[in-house]
C-alpha cells in the first residue's frame, strides 16, 4: 500500500491511496468517526481501473494525520481479534 498526500492544511488531509482496497479504508474510516474530533472522513474510489482511492479527514481540534495513525491502529487491533474470533469457531479438516 501507497499513500501519497494530495493537499493538507492544519486542519484537513487529503490522501491518495494505491495498492489497497477500498473496503480496508472503510474500516479506517468507521474507526476516525468515533472519534469526537472528526468532524468528517471520505473514502472513494477514484476509478475503477486505477486502483486509486481517495480520503480526505476534516479535524479542527486535532492533527488529522495523527488521527489517521491512531484510527489505523485501532483498525489493526479489531481485525486481529475478528482473526482470532473466526480461527477459534471454524475448525478446518
Amino acid at each position: 500500500m501507497q499513500a501519497r498526500v494530495l493537499n493538507s492544511s492544519p486542519n484537513e488531509v487529503s490522501l491518495s491511496i494505491t495498492g489497497s482496497d477500498i473496503a480496508t479504508l472503510y474500516i479506517v474510516q468507521h474507526e476516525l468517526l468515533k472519534y469526537s474530533r472528526i468532524d468528517f472522513v471520505g473514502v472513494i474510489v477514484k476509478h475503477p481501473l486505477t486502483n486509486e482511492c481517495w480520503m480526505r479527514v476534516n479535524s479542527p481540534k486535532s492533527n488529522p494525520i495523527k488521527e489517521i495513525l491512531k484510527a489505523t491502529e485501532s483498525a489493526k487491533k479489531v481485525v486481529d481479534d475478528l482473526k482470532k474470533l473466526f480461527n477459534s469457531k471454524i475448525k478446518v479438516n
